[in-house]
């Protein structure tokens, strides 16, 4: 088949070559109704552009890389979609870039990557996102930069995030609802500002309500399932255990749940568990885990947007570029009542 080319599209939509190529590039001077008209004639005749062409006849790349920790996680692979999928839509392509802060040479890959791709804009994930090596590296570089789930710091570039803080309170309040005034908590990865923000939300419902926060039961982990395993023993293993675990994502709330399997501990009747960030292993797992599901491919797609919008460029500070996307408290098999709770609702 012949490929579509920019002047097929111009003809179908009866627009100039130009106009689809700004509409392409997400150049502002095009208005509503005719950019409308163009996508849809670009989506129905699967029109791509060819990146060396444009990048040849431009000074972008049409890259963007995303910078990730620990790509094989769950949460990674929710953001890489979200991303990979919104750089489609916007006809550019998506570099994935692992970074790990314990070797010795991570300052130079960043720098290699940012370069040698020509790199047209970087999304940076927690922790990276709070370091300031990673930043003044980025800021260097002189390319747009998005931060997802940040510390603080809103001048420094765009952001996109959950309040954690409210979804670790809703999460607690729903267990405390069912009845459950012992509850175990799981916290994660130390260098994640997430892991203070939930625990924070944790203690602050536990001690609103009125209940003690029980520091035996006060676990740390790093987010991996490996890293709750013990935990999870030492919470359950003694016959003065919590009626519900609160774990600070699935993956450690899935290694509660092996935890309670191996010592024959029926979930949810004897013991409640619950995560967060609604992972794919939270709707397959047995019992299903109640948790928060947080936006992750939402908040990856709005930070493309920002990256490839032109006035980003010049105006990162702009309240448009900071965006806060609502979550959702999703209830499943893993919570129940607390035992002796029988009359308490659902």
């Amino acid at each position: 088949m012949k490929d579509v080319s920019i002047k097929d599209v111009a003809a179908r939509a009866g627009v100039s070559p130009k106009t689809v190529s700004r509409v392409i590039n997400g150049e502002q001077h095009v208005r509503p109704e005719v950019r409308d008209v163009v996508l849809r004639v670009v989506a129905e005749l699967d029109y791509r552009p060819n990146i060396f062409a444009r990048s040849l006849s431009s000074s972008r790349s049409y890259l963007l890389g995303l910078f990730l920790d620990d790509p094989s996680s769950g949460y990674a692979s929710d953001v890489q979609l979200g991303a990979l999928l919104r750089c489609r839509e916007r006809s550019y392509h998506l570099i994935v870039e692992p970074v790990d802060l314990a070797k010795a040479n991570w300052e130079h890959q960043i720098e290699s990557s940012i370069r040698g791709l020509r790199l047209d804009g970087a999304i940076l994930t927690p922790p990276l996102c709070d370091d300031p090596r990673v930043i003044e590296i980025v800021t260097a570089a002189g390319i747009p930069f998005v931060r997802i789930s940040p510390r603080g710091d809103p001048e420094v570039s765009g952001a996109v995030e959950m309040d954690e803080f409210a979804a670790a309170i809703d999460m607690t309040r729903h267990l405390i609802d069912l009845g459950h005034c012992e509850i175990g908590f799981i916290m994660g990865d130390p260098q994640h500002d997430s892991s203070r923000k939930r625990y924070d939300g944790f203690r602050y419902a536990m001690t609103s309500a009125g209940l003690g926060v029980k520091e035996s039961f006060m676990m740390q982990g790093d987010f991996s399932m490996r890293s709750a395993l013990g935990p999870a023993e030492r919470l359950l293993g003694t016959p003065d255990r919590p009626t519900a675990i609160f774990a600070s994502n699935d993956d450690m709330a899935l290694a509660a749940l092996i935890t309670a399997m191996k010592f024959g501990i029926a979930v949810p009747e004897a013991l409640s568990i619950c995560g967060f960030d609604d992972a794919p292993s939270a709707r397959t797992a047995w019992p299903s885990l109640t948790t928060i599901r947080q936006p992750k491919a939402e908040m990856a797609a709005a930070s493309v947007d920002m990256l490839v919008d032109p006035f980003y460029r010049t105006r990162a500070d702009d309240e448009r570029f900071h965006r806060l996307l609502p979550y959702e408290l999703i209830k499943r098999q893993s919570t129940g009542r607390a035992p002796g709770m029988d009359n308490v609702e659902a």
